[in-house]
């Protein structure tokens, strides 16, 4: 585990663990469904990381890019690749939605609708909810269920 991965809550944020990445849910969601996307090798560059997490990227995005769509129906997905105070490799995964969605009977905005990310702003959640959407995602990447609308 690497300080990434604690800091953004690893392991109870956990949805799924690859050979070289892990998908967290992120803490804030400043929209519904936020990840968090961390290498797990010991770099603190994008072009330092193994061919093999390179490789193995393709099939996370597509994973997160599918699961994302199923559950949530997001208008666009954004990669943000900051790493200005987590050193580690990691990206944030924003789904971004032109229109208020519901989730758990609570209203999700994307503030910064047809800009750039505003996370700034976060979509404020209690622990049920947070739950529940942890809940979800590991299921769906998981295979346990469908994703239900």
């Amino acid at each position: 585990m690497n300080a990434t991965m604690k800091k953004f809550g690893y392991p109870e944020t956990l949805i799924k663990d690859y050979r070289h990445w892990v998908v967290l849910l992120r803490p804030q969601q400043a929209t519904l469904g936020s990840l968090v996307l961390i290498c797990k090798d010991e770099v603190d560059t994008f072009s330092e990381i193994s061919s093999e997490a390179f490789s193995e990227l393709k099939e996370v995005t597509t994973a997160i890019e599918c699961h994302l769509e199923s559950c949530f129906s997001y208008d666009k997905i954004n990669y943000l690749m900051l790493m200005m105070v987590d050193r580690d490799v990691h990206f944030h995964v924003l789904p971004r939605y032109a229109q208020t969605r519901v989730f758990g009977e609570h209203k999700f905005n994307d503030p910064g609708w047809p800009g750039p990310p505003d996370l700034t702003q976060c979509n404020a959640i209690d622990e049920i909810i947070t739950k529940k959407i942890l809940q979800t995602l590991q299921k769906i990447f998981t295979g346990e269920v469908v994703a239900e609308r």
